[in-house]
């Protein structure tokens, strides 16, 4: 036992994320402000790491759309904040981009929904756990699966990505750590490189930072190629809410530039969606012909008009 942690210490003394910051050692001599001052100037160094990644980044996203565009889904797997992120942000899309809880885009962490909120021991630690999880998807080729891990050396994410790859899955491994493991286990390996943490081997900070940012431009932007937006508006928006009905009339109102009432009577007509309520407005077609002409064209908004003028 005593072999294997030695083992473990000096494999974390390898990590850029567990680096020790002599110039910070007495960080917590400092006034309050001082510490936001440096924990702000940290934070400011998260974009710039993430930008260096944008091409491999581009790169899955395309080759994630282009199986989603198949019918396939979205899978996050990670552990801890990790885990956690990747939940959050499939648990955003449904409201976001009216797509099927749990069913286009998935989030998975090691030990489960009470890991959420609570650490789940030794779950992380389990490469069997990811497979498992997996295995209750069913994976399939068109399916596209994202192990998330600030080390790159997380025995679930690495997992994940391993039992994917055997199933057909694309592949894409998300790190803090350049010549990481899982950035080699996946087709599409991205290493956001943010150094080491304020506080030694947080990685919920500027790694956690990073790994958001990431999830963001993979969830949105696959989103985008989806046809999910039209320009910068999320014409697939879910209104199952006060709020979101009223941003479903706003967002019928800056594409169109409709009267009030004619935005009214086009979200009655459409049932309250605003995809076919917009092509209903500008294309000047009845509620059933939007939805023909959206079905023709895979939901892209643009395609439809085009077909339609």
């Amino acid at each position: 036992m005593t072999d294997q942690y030695t083992a473990l210490r000096r494999e974390l003394e390898t990590l850029t994320t567990e680096a020790f910051r002599p110039e910070l050692a007495e960080i917590d001599r400092r006034s309050t402000l001082e510490i936001a001052r440096i924990m702000n100037g940290e934070d400011i160094t998260v974009p710039s790491a993430v930008a260096e990644q944008l091409p491999s980044i581009a790169a899955a996203i395309d080759g994630i759309a282009a199986r989603m565009g198949r019918g396939g889904r979205l899978v996050y797997a990670g552990a801890g904040t990790a885990g956690r992120l990747g939940v959050l942000d499939a648990s955003e899309c449904p409201p976001t981009f009216n797509t099927t809880p749990g069913r286009e885009v998935v989030g998975l962490i090691a030990g489960g929904p009470e890991a959420m909120v609570t650490s789940v021991e030794g779950a992380e630690d389990s490469r069997d756990l990811a497979a498992a999880d997996l295995a209750g998807l069913a994976l399939t080729e068109a399916d596209s699966v994202v192990g998330i891990s600030a080390s790159g050396r997380t025995p679930y994410a690495l997992g994940a990505v391993e039992f994917a790859r055997r199933a057909g899955a694309l592949t894409v491994g998300l790190a803090c750590n350049a010549g990481s493991p899982l950035a080699a286990a996946a087709d599409h390996g991205i290493e956001v490189v943010v150094g080491p943490e304020l506080v030694v081997g947080s990685t919920r900070l500027k790694a956690g930072t990073a790994q958001k940012l990431v999830l963001n431009m993979l969830s949105t932007i696959t989103m985008i190629r989806l046809g999910k937006t039209y320009g910068n508006l999320m014409v697939d928006v879910r209104a199952s809410n006060e709020k979101l009905r009223a941003r479903s009339r706003r967002i019928v109102a800056l594409a169109t530039g409709a009267a009030d009432t004619a935005i009214e009577e086009a979200l009655s007509a459409t049932d309250g969606e605003v995809k076919p309520a917009i092509l209903t407005l500008l294309a000047k077609v009845d509620a059933a012909t939007a939805g023909r002409l959206l079905a023709a064209s895979d939901g892209h908004l643009r395609v439809a008009l085009d077909a339609a003028t």
